[in-house]
């Protein structure tokens, strides 16, 4: 099919008092942009949140697992297809076969670092491991055929033997603040419930570091590169995709701070130029003001996507808005997000079954 057609998202949502994706220090995460502070959450923290949202919208076959317990997760499967086999050496000699390197650590065989596997996978080595296969050739397609679809999104990259890698279809961005942040402390104390009456003091003393902010989050999907892995179940991947990213929250201090928000604006469009990511509308610090930072942002965010249609790119060939701010319809077909999800899936199976034939 055409190797040009991206799935944009773009995302205000405002977070209030949080520390959702901290640093080495606990601090939550910073950067600068426009010569300014900004309050950042990493693209690995969002993903990974992703991936957890999956586990409640897609069948427990179709989300893989990262581990190191790959040779146990192996050795399971060999065992339910032939209980009196020596699982752990088949899983093992498997393992080694398909390119996959081990290493011994306290007794137990571990992968020699995080690896990213689906489960119609293990099942396919485990049926080569059984049937006695010996061919190194089938073990790697083994691995390399029926990717997960958070394998088809993200991607695999295994150092160790590069034609085990998997050429991620999603690109998701650093989240930044569409204005200048300063980090603050809450310090708290800790009461000993057992305490004698006549000790005053606390039994614990700390401070947490935080911020609040109105985010713009952006990812983009190459719908070609997610049909070469998927092939029809690609439009329920990007429905999937984006609903997670849309609904999902990294979920650092979430105890301390419940900091459960949604977004207030989500603009996603279809496009067969190139991804556009749109954070140049904040190069800029939204200012202060009295009615917060959202309906600013959303109107520069707006203003800046007309300005880039009429100056360097093309309209997108569908967009979808779902929001309630001024001139959102000049860019989007405006609705709510469950019928936006809906025509998005029609609209992606539409296009790439004319793209196939």
């Amino acid at each position: 099919m055409n190797n040009r057609l991206y799935m944009d998202v773009h995302i205000l949502q405002t977070v209030p008092p949080s520390c959702i994706n901290r640093d080495d220090t606990g601090s939550p995460k910073t950067a600068v942009y426009g010569g300014c502070m900004r309050s950042r959450v990493s693209s690995q923290a969002w993903k990974r949140s992703v991936r957890i949202m999956f586990r409640d919208l897609l069948a427990g076959e179709e989300v893989g697992i990262r581990t190191l317990r790959v040779p146990d997760e192996l050795k399971e499967v060999i065992k339910g297809l032939d209980p009196s086999s020596n699982a752990e050496k088949l899983a093992n000699e498997a393992l080694k076969l398909a390119g996959i390197k081990t290493k011994e650590k306290n007794g137990k065989v571990l992968t020699d670092a995080l690896f990213f596997i689906s489960r119609k996978q293990l099942e396919a080595l485990a049926r080569l491991s059984v049937e006695g296969s010996k061919d190194g050739k089938a073990y790697k397609s083994a691995v390399s055929d029926n990717p997960s679809i958070d394998i088809a999104l993200f991607g695999r990259m295994v150092a160790s033997d590069p034609t085990l890698n998997t050429d991620a279809a999603a690109q998701v961005a650093h989240s930044i603040s569409t204005h200048v942040v300063n980090n603050e402390y809450d310090y708290f104390t800790a009461v000993d419930d057992c305490m004698p009456e006549d000790n005053a003091g606390a039994g614990h003393l700390g401070s947490v570091e935080y911020n609040s902010s109105t985010l713009y989050r952006y990812a983009t999907v190459c719908i070609p590169e997610l049909y070469k892995n998927l092939g029809n179940d690609t439009a329920r991947a990007a429905r999937a995709f984006a609903e997670a990213f849309i609904l999902s929250m990294p979920t650092g201090k979430q105890n301390t701070f419940a900091n459960r928000t949604l977004p207030s604006l989500v603009y996603l469009t279809l496009r067969k130029d190139q991804p556009v990511n749109l954070v140049g509308a904040f190069e800029k610090p939204v200012p202060d003001s009295e009615q917060g930072y959202v309906n600013e942002s959303a109107k520069r965010l707006i203003e800046y996507a007309e300005k880039t249609y009429r100056t360097f790119a093309d309209k997108p060939e569908t967009a979808y808005g779902v929001g309630e701010f001024e001139r959102l319809e000049s860019i989007a077909d405006v609705m709510p997000l469950s019928s936006m999800l809906d025509r998005l899936q029609e609209d992606i199976s539409r296009m790439t079954s004319e793209e196939v034939m």
